[in-house]
């Protein structure tokens, strides 16, 4: 097939990808950071398409690069497993001046029986960028009707006023210091299941511009977040929801990044943990966004878990016993983010069925 006939153009793209065991967790589902990176890959692929194309020959217009800036409440609807084959498709449904809004949903195909689930839906926001960090208008989305653009318009004012810089209670010492907490204290106390991953970011890392991809950043967050929760059920625990995920400033090659997760508030059956990334800079002065002498946050998210029996049955989760005013007013507004969910989960489809190939 000549690549001429690909469509280079379009606002939308589908990817494919057979699972496999390294994708695995003890389950033998597909690990829930596994799904983020790929959902991020695929909103980076149509978003950086979409800003590059068209081109004419004489077009002397810079090369963009897609930077993730926001990930909305992305939904872990149905397990993915082992042997079926992942089905991403990213559309780009809205653009304002300097950013894009791109809707993924995940479908797993079952390659043997022939069935195919719907598995996870999020929402993406990307901002393009040139080699020099400088950020490219995009062209509008002609195809959408003016109904479609002011709503678009709605959402993407939201999230840019929710997008501000961290702010307190949940961004404390802990939150913004370079100096990691150990884990202590009583079993099911916030200190008791505190988590911190160090990770050396190397070019292997990095995509085309040499900063940490928002997907690979998603997928340690979901980790330490994943450690975090089994410290303080003693039990595996699985990813239900990630919500909405901010992108403060890029990490580029060769930073040291620490990634830190604490449980904040627990529900009957879940419970929610925040996770940050704190940057530390070498050999460079970083002014804005700077949090102490030599590092910065890099980004947030919230996820929330749900405690698993060895047969994969939903168990009680502990509840999260509180020493402090500060994991006090932290438990409150993690009970907010709660019933938030709860009556987003109840305005969605409550069935998804099966489709048959």
């Amino acid at each position: 097939m000549s690549g001429s006939n690909l469509n280079l153009c379009g606002n939308n793209v589908t990817i494919c990808r057979l699972m496999n065991q390294n994708d695995a967790n003890i389950f033998g589902n597909v690990h829930g950071g596994v799904i983020l990176q790929m959902i991020e890959e695929a909103g980076l692929i149509v978003s950086t398409r979409y800003c590059n194309f068209p081109k004419s020959a004489s077009d002397n217009k810079q090369v963009a690069v897609a930077a993730l800036a926001r990930v909305e409440r992305t939904d872990f609807l149905q397990p993915m497993y082992v042997g079926e084959v992942s089905h991403l498709h990213a559309r780009i449904t809205y653009t304002s001046p300097h950013s894009l809004e791109v809707k993924v949903t995940v479908q797993a195909e079952n390659i043997f029986k022939g069935g195919v689930r719907l598995t996870n839906k999020a929402t993406l926001w990307y901002v393009p960028k040139s080699a020099d960090g400088t950020t490219i208008s995009v062209k509008p989305l002609t195809t959408l009707t003016p109904e479609e653009q002011q709503a678009g318009k709605v959402r993407y004012e939201w999230q840019k006023e929710t997008r501000g810089s961290p702010i307190s209670p949940m961004f404390d010492d802990w939150a913004v210091s370079l100096v990691n907490t150990n884990q202590s204290g009583e079993r099911h106390t916030v200190s008791n299941s505190l988590t911190t991953l160090v990770h050396f970011v190397n070019s292997t890392d990095c995509h085309m511009n040499g900063n940490l991809p928002g997907g690979y950043a998603m997928k340690i967050m979901d980790e330490a977040a994943g450690i975090c929760a089994a410290r303080h059920c003693h039990t595996p625990c699985v990813t239900a929801s990630m919500d909405a995920t901010n992108f403060y400033k890029t990490i580029s090659k060769g930073s040291i990044i620490n990634i830190r997760g604490r449980v904040i508030y627990t529900s009957h059956k879940s419970l929610i943990v925040q996770v940050v990334i704190v940057v530390e800079m070498r050999n460079e002065i970083m002014e804005e966004g700077k949090l102490s002498s030599d590092g910065f946050v890099g980004c947030s998210a919230f996820f929330t878990y749900v405690s698993l029996d060895k047969n994969g049955r939903t168990l009680p989760v502990p509840p999260l016993q509180l020493t402090n005013k500060d994991e006090t007013d932290r438990y409150e507004d993690g009970e907010k983010m709660y019933l938030r969910q709860k009556r987003v989960r109840s305005q969605s489809v409550t069935a998804i069925p099966s489709v048959t190939g």
